[in-house]
């Protein structure tokens, strides 16, 4: 066996930028470890329709150990990161555990930022994870329940109230499904209340909604949550965050829900590495995406600030972490096969997708842009496509035929405490 046969990569993230790296070397001869703090992969770009009842969570999330199960160089395992001990080359696990390394490639993503205040989680949660979906899912769903029961006509608006906190794609499809869920999906299913005086409410700091789009297709997606009954407001940043709702522009807006989509911060590496981070915590990273410093540690996806040239950097998407993926297993294979080394990591930018509900779409491929229901279906199959597996490819097509013909979700469960729906029932 020769030394580069002994070459160990330790992958810290399952997410699409490690699993991209971990496939591109399985072929070669490496020794792979994916290490990651849950079992699972998560097709994040669809985890806003878990959270709002449109798609079961196992219909956007796979094992990781059987994706990786027909390559016997990888070995996957579930732990926590803490650190790395550089010196001895190890990644250091919550535990206390080691994992050692002779490449190491970061890619462990990112976690809600609240730019400051922190103590507006409890009452804002964000989406990032299977567990924030199903909660979310909770809190909406719950809402409509609380309300079938309150006789307070005030009380009853807060509980039909959701405020969304933050107009990026994220935050423009959840107030879009949220707004669809009630004004149709839920309309005949209560008794004491009219679910379609539900106000949905999207709030953005910003001038305009989806900044990363052009300002016609911004202005399209405004309309189009505008007749979906979702209240826009652009250029009123949010100051306070309470059980009871929040405050922007001088006012207080009583809501029950508070969903966060504002922001996020990279985890933890950066601190780890004592690296250079730019003001979200990516480490600022090489142009071989090499931390700086450190020739064998890579940072990929959310974990890495990738300069684009004119102050640009590269956005923190599924296709720009694969990409990374693929070009980091390149770079760690012409080293160890000492053949030269490929060029600077350069991004190419496959387009920006955003739906506006279950009929509308906004697409920026660059040569063409698009709008409506053409929109709607590029995206619907863009995003099919890039699914794992046929049987999901399959569940999801036919989810969202459902939805499309007959309005209704069948993924309305409440599962997990609501201490509040508790409560009121003990009233």
């Amino acid at each position: 066996m020769t030394e580069k046969d002994d070459h160990h990569v330790v992958i810290v993230g399952g997410g699409f930028g490690g699993l991209e790296a971990a496939r591109h070397l399985a072929s070669g001869p490496f020794r792979i470890t994916v290490l990651d703090r849950r079992n699972h992969h998560l097709f994040q770009p669809l985890l806003y329709q878990a959270a709002t009842a449109s798609l079961a969570p196992s219909e956007i999330a796979w094992p990781i150990r059987s994706l990786l199960r027909r390559h016997e160089n990888a070995t996957t395992l579930l732990g926590a990161a803490s650190g790395v001990d550089t010196a001895g080359k190890a990644v250091l696990l919550e535990d206390g555990r080691r994992v050692p390394y002779d490449t190491l490639i970061l890619a462990t993503g990112a976690r809600h930022a609240y730019f400051g205040h922190d103590e507006w989680e409890p009452y804002a949660p964000g989406l990032k994870t299977l567990e924030d979906a199903t909660t979310i899912r909770r809190h909406i769903l719950s809402a409509f329940e609380r309300a079938e029961w309150q006789p307070d006509p005030a009380e009853r608006r807060r509980l039909l109230t959701f405020a969304i906190i933050g107009a990026g794609p994220t935050g423009v499809e959840l107030a879009g499904t949220i707004a669809e869920l009630a004004h149709e999906t839920l309309r005949r299913d209560f008794r004491n209340i009219d679910t379609r005086e539900a106000k949905v409410v999207l709030v953005e700091a910003g001038p305009r909604i989806l900044s990363a789009f052009t300002e016609d297709l911004s202005a399209y997606a405004e309309r189009a949550l505008s007749r979906l009954g979702v209240e826009v407001r652009t250029g009123q940043a949010v100051s306070e965050c309470s059980a009871a709702g929040i405050a922007l522009g001088g006012e207080f807006l009583p809501a029950a829900t508070i969903l966060w989509a504002a922001g996020v911060a990279a985890s933890p590496a950066a601190e780890w590495l004592k690296a250079p981070a730019d003001r979200a915590g990516r480490i600022v990273v090489e142009p071989d995406l090499s931390v700086p410093g450190f020739t064998d540690i890579f940072a990929i996806g959310d974990t890495a600030h990738v300069a684009m040239g004119e102050g640009r950097t590269v956005p923190g998407i599924a296709p720009a972490a694969k990409q990374e993926g693929r070009y980091v297993a390149g770079v760690i294979r012409a080293r160890c096969e000492r053949k030269p080394v490929p060029v600077p990591f350069a991004y190419r930018n496959d387009g920006n997708l955003a739906t506006i509900g279950k009929r509308a779409a906004i697409v920026d491929l660059g040569w063409i842009r698009l709008k409506g229901r053409l929109a709607w279906w590029t995206w619907g199959i863009a995003h099919v496509y890039f699914l794992i597996g046929l049987r999901n490819r399959l569940a999801v097509a036919l989810s969202w035929l459902w939805i499309y013909s007959t309005g209704q979700r069948s993924a309305r469960l409440i599962t997990g405490a609501d201490t509040q729906l508790r409560e009121r029932r003990s009233q």
